[in-house]
C-alpha cells in the first residue's frame, strides 16, 4: 500500500507528462478507485497545480501552467536557473541527455508564463572538451537572455564589453556592435559568437563582460558560421587555430612508458602500445615550444617522431632550461 505522499507524487508524474489521462486509466495505473483520483487531484490543486477537467466518456484531466509556481521552494530566479541547468545538462554528452530532456519538459509544465517567455527565449550550445573544467566569472540570467534574443530575433546587438586587463588605465567598457548567432558555453564559461560589424569579422565575447544596451538594433541575414558547426568553431578558435579544430602544432612521439600510464593523461591526444614499456602518442598544442613542454610532463624518455619542428622545439627548451638553471 502506497502512503498518500508517494501516490500524490507518482500522479504528478504522470500528469507532468503533458497529456491528457483519463480518470479510469489514472486509477488503474496508481491502483486506486476513480473517487480517490478525483480526491488526489484536489490535494494538488489545493497545492497550486493547476489541473483541469473534461467530463464525458472522453474526458480526463490535464496538468495547465500555473498563474504562479506551486511550492516547490524555489523563487523565479531559482525556477529559471534549474531550467537553464537542465537545458545545459542535455548537451553535455555526460550520459544523462534523456533524463534531463524529460525533466526539463517536467519544470517548463509548470513555470508561470512570465518564466516561460524568459526560458524559451533562452537557446545555447554546449562545447564539451576534455581539458580540465575552469570556474568562469558570473553570468546573470538577465545577460543570458538578452543575448538569446537578440540571437534568436537575428537582431543587431549593442553592447559595451569589459577589458580583460584590471590596470586603472583599462575602459571601463569599450561599446561593441555585432550581429549574434549563437549561445555558448564551455569550461564553465559562457560566450557570444557573434560577426563584430566595426571590424568585419568573427569574434567569440565572454558573456560575464558583456553589458547589453537597452535596445537592440535592425534585423540581419545571419552568415554562415565558418565551417558550418559552432562547436567545432569555437573548439578551434580555443585552440589557437583559425580553420579546423585541430591544434596549430601537432607532433608524434614515443614514450619511455606504458600506454596506461600515458592515456589518464593525455588529454586529446591519441596513444597506441607499442609494447608492454613504451607507447605512440601524437599530441598537439599552440606553439612547438609549447606542445614539447607538455610532454615533459609524463617524466620519461622522448623520442620525436616528426616532424622536425618538434625535435627543435626541445633543442630550444634545453636551452633555455639550462639558462634558468645556470641562474
Amino acid at each position: 500500500m502506497t502512503t498518500t505522499t508517494s501516490r500524490l507524487l507518482e500522479l504528478l508524474s504522470l500528469l507532468q507528462t503533458g497529456r491528457e489521462w483519463p480518470g479510469a486509466e489514472l486509477a488503474e495505473r496508481l491502483e486506486i478507485t476513480h473517487r480517490t483520483v478525483r480526491r488526489d487531484v484536489d490535494r494538488l490543486r489545493a497545492m497550486g497545480y493547476r489541473i483541469r477537467a473534461t467530463m464525458g466518456p472522453e474526458g480526463g484531466y490535464r496538468l495547465d501552467a500555473g498563474s504562479e509556481l506551486p511550492p516547490l521552494l524555489f523563487d523565479d530566479d531559482q525556477a529559471l536557473a534549474l531550467a537553464v541547468a537542465l537545458q545545459a545538462a542535455a548537451l553535455t554528452g555526460a550520459g544523462i541527455e534523456e533524463a534531463a530532456v524529460r525533466a526539463l519538459a517536467t519544470v517548463r509544465q509548470v513555470l508561470p508564463s512570465r518564466l516561460r517567455h524568459r526560458l524559451d527565449a533562452l537557446s545555447f550550445t554546449a562545447v564539451r572538451d576534455r581539458a580540465d573544467d575552469t570556474t568562469g566569472d558570473a553570468v546573470t540570467p538577465d545577460v543570458l537572455v538578452a543575448l538569446s534574443r537578440a540571437t534568436r530575433a537575428r537582431e543587431v546587438l549593442r553592447f559595451d564589453y569589459a577589458s580583460h586587463r584590471t590596470d586603472e588605465d583599462a575602459p571601463a567598457g569599450t561599446p561593441r556592435k555585432v550581429e549574434p548567432h549563437h549561445v555558448v558555453t564551455s569550461r564553465g564559461r559562457w560566450y557570444l559568437v557573434a560577426w563584430d560589424l566595426d571590424r568585419d569579422a568573427w569574434r567569440i565575447f565572454r558573456a560575464d563582460r558583456i553589458s547589453p544596451r537597452a535596445h537592440t538594433g535592425p534585423r540581419f541575414a545571419p552568415r554562415e558560421i565558418p565551417g558550418g558547426d559552432v562547436a567545432e568553431f569555437v573548439a578551434a578558435r580555443f585552440k589557437g587555430s583559425e580553420q579546423a579544430n585541430r591544434w596549430p602544432c601537432n607532433g608524434t612521439v614515443i614514450v619511455d612508458r606504458p600506454a596506461g600510464d600515458i592515456r589518464p593523461f593525455a588529454g586529446d591526444g591519441v596513444v597506441h602500445a607499442l609494447d608492454h614499456d613504451r607507447c605512440l602518442l601524437e599530441a598537439g598544442a599552440w606553439s612547438w615550444i609549447g606542445l614539447a613542454a607538455s610532454l615533459n610532463r609524463f617524466d620519461a624518455a622522448i623520442e620525436v617522431v616528426d616532424p622536425p619542428e618538434l625535435t627543435q622545439a626541445f633543442a630550444e627548451l634545453a636551452t633555455r632550461n639550462a639558462a634558468t638553471a645556470a641562474g
